[in-house]
């Protein structure tokens, strides 16, 4: 390869036709996912996977054995997940919290790729290939503690290592030796014991469980209802043979009486009316969660039971005393903003080109709903020179002028609320950032303001509120009890070439911490409330429930959640302001009406830009919108 790329250069020809190894990669992946009409594409976006389709990295000019080695890598590793990979199973057995939940998606993916690392070398040597450049761009090499890596990365690493006896990449080493004490001096057994579960993905799931409740985290795990599903489907089957022979008994008697029958007891019809109520109550918020568990490659979260919400929210904050809402800029100085946003635009060079696509054909959407049209024979304005021959015909004929007509979206305020909390660390913020960036330059090119906004907390369980919760002697259910940071990236009046350097700040070690939702959106809110545009829309981007380990410690399990419901239930239903949004990996349509779910960051830029395409072609001219109500309930 390197003599006829060689010769190539000195002729001035392509280096390398790699049509014909994409043909081999390709074929490699078909066999080994079993699936031989499994499309391969290859192109600049993240390596993933949609139903039939597998999506590897572009082999680029200049090819080298390593990148070929991680493309291959990535190839054998969603290959193993299509043969090896039971969907539906892994969304019931999923944990319910957000933590467990990560744990419990890394481990599964290590044991696909286990099960073919140990059955061909080569496979073997390509993951880890994979790997190693996975680990080397998310920078945790230089991490000190273990606040500054997932520990869901450092299980599923060392449960690989258990699995296969490979050690670590070098550029994972650092931060997998920071966490191994903890983990195998609390898990050693149950990591030991999954080598003979390997095969059996249900088994392997509950030991994953039983790991996680070893890590301290039980209680994020719900309940394991694989079983009772089969269960209930079978019941389901016999109730429906049951009713259908009831309903023929019933007819036969109806005719030969010519009228109906009444039963032999009335307490039994209250007994099973009451029945069907409870069943219909319990049926409303278990459909969602039904229809999801049929959807392959959809991630399942569990929702805690809710029995219907309170009719006034009881959420209440301990202190504000510790709560800041600052500028990115206030938060470090301009040489260290500089240098992350310079990272930023490191990682995601290869994204940009993607997402710029999608946010022109976003512009083109609007300006073309754009009314374009033209006032003519004024006294001032532009000339108008398709009349100038009146002039020849006449000269005395004065000069025509025209004016371009105002445009529909220029009284339009966008703000994009994103979720700044721990577990959108590494890829997924940094595509929020470099999405949020590339659609405020592109809304702004068509008149419309944009605002970005980021919400997490100051500290981890708790901060200086927990600290004065202790002194003061540990009052019962005292509410919210961490300090919130809301940041301000960019204003909606702020060009993006001023705050362009702010969205850097996301990469910095140490930002991101824990999400508390509702609050977040109240403060979203009431900055757009006090904008002079008559068409305001809020964008929530989230990876997440909210999550608060010292509120809900002191609080009921649910806090945060149905705080979050009540403040949605209010702008959706007495605001002005239009609210969607977006979940990352977080089915959050079960919260917003106008809500989409994605499973990978990768589909943020997409995501994005099509719902407020969609939002603005229901409210151009003649378009479906409806007006809102003007006037807002306290949400909280």
């Amino acid at each position: 390869m390197s003599t006829q790329g060689s010769n190539s250069r000195s002729r001035g020809q392509p280096l390398v036709d790699y049509e014909p190894l994409k043909r081999a990669i390709s074929n490699c992946v078909r066999a080994i996912a079993g699936d031989g009409a499994l499309e391969v594409t290859f192109s600049g976006d993240r390596p993933g996977m949609s139903g039939d389709e597998v999506r590897l990295p572009d082999m680029g000019k200049r090819l080298t054995r390593e990148q070929l080695s991680v493309t291959r890598g990535a190839g054998d590793s969603l290959a193993l997940r299509k043969a090896c990979h039971d969907n539906a199973l892994h969304a019931r057995l999923s944990p319910v919290g957000q933590n467990a939940r990560a744990i419990f998606d890394a481990v599964e993916q290590a044991r696909v790729e286990a099960i073919g690392a140990r059955e061909m070398q080569g496979v073997a040597s390509n993951l880890s290939s994979m790997l190693e450049d996975r680990y080397s761009k998310a920078n945790y090499s230089n991490a000190l503690d273990r606040g500054d890596v997932p520990l869901e990365e450092a299980v599923a690493l060392i449960v690989r290592e258990k699995l296969t006896g490979q050690a670590p990449p070098r550029s994972a080493q650092a931060f997998v030796d920071l966490w191994r004490e903890h983990i195998e001096s609390k898990a050693g057994d149950t990591i030991s014991a999954l080598d003979g579960k390997l095969q059996d993905q249900t088994a392997f799931a509950r030991s994953i469980r039983d790991l996680i409740s070893d890590l301290d985290m039980g209680d994020e795990l719900g309940d394991d209802n694989s079983d009772e599903t089969e269960d209930a489907e079978e019941d389901d089957e016999q109730n429906d043979n049951s009713d259908q022979s009831q309903r023929e008994n019933e007819e036969s008697t109806g005719d030969d009486d010519g009228e109906p029958q009444e039963t032999d007891s009335t307490s039994e019809e209250e007994t099973e009316g009451e029945m069907e109520a409870a069943q219909a109550n319990a049926d409303d918020f278990a459909e969602d969660d039904n229809e999801n568990a049929e959807t392959p490659g959809e991630p399942q979260r569990p929702e805690l039971p809710f029995s219907g919400l309170p009719p006034h929210s009881d959420y209440k904050v301990f202190t504000l005393e510790y709560d800041e809402q600052v500028d990115a800029a206030d938060l470090c100085d301009e040489a260290e903003l500089d240098r992350l946003r310079a990272f930023l635009d490191k990682q995601l060079a290869h994204l940009q080109g993607v997402v710029g696509r999608l946010a022109n054909r976003l512009q083109r959407k609007l300006m073309a709903q754009q009314d374009r049209g033209w006032d003519f024979d004024l006294e001032e304005g532009y000339l108008d020179t398709a009349r100038l021959t009146r002039i020849i015909i006449d000269p005395m004929t004065p000069l025509s002028f025209k004016m371009e007509r105002e445009t529909v979206f220029r009284d339009t305020v966008v703000t994009l609320l994103l979720d700044n909390s721990g577990s959108m660390r590494g890829r997924p913020i940094t595509v929020a950032a470099t999405c949020a960036d590339i659609l405020a330059r592109t809304l702004e090119r068509c008149g419309v303001k944009v605002e970005i906004l980021g919400f997490t907390t100051k500290a981890w369980k708790g901060g200086q509120s927990r600290e004065k919760w202790l002194r003061a002697n540990k009052p019962t259910s005292p509410g919210r009890l961490n300090d919130l940071r809301h940041i301000i990236y960019k204003s909606a009046d702020a060009p993006w070439r001023r705050s362009r350097r702010n969205l850097g700040l996301m990469m910095r070690e140490g930002l991101l911490k824990e999400n508390i939702d509702g609050e977040a959106l109240i403060w979203a809110h009431s900055r757009l409330m006090a904008r002079p545009e008559q068409r305001r829309i809020l964008m929530m981007i989230s990876d997440g429930a909210p999550v608060d380990d010292s509120t809900l410690s002191v609080n009921p399990g649910n806090y945060l959640e149905r705080h979050l419901r009540h403040v949605i239930e209010d702008i959706e239903t007495y605001s002005p302001i239009e609210l969607l949004a977006i979940g990352i990996g977080h089915d959050v349509t079960r919260y917003y009406k106008r809500a989409v779910t994605i499973v990978d960051a990768e589909e943020l830029a997409g995501a994005m830009t099509e719902q407020l395409a969609d939002l603005f072609d229901e409210h151009r001219p003649g378009g479906s919108g409806q007006p809102r109500r003007k006037k807002m309930r306290a949400a909280g």
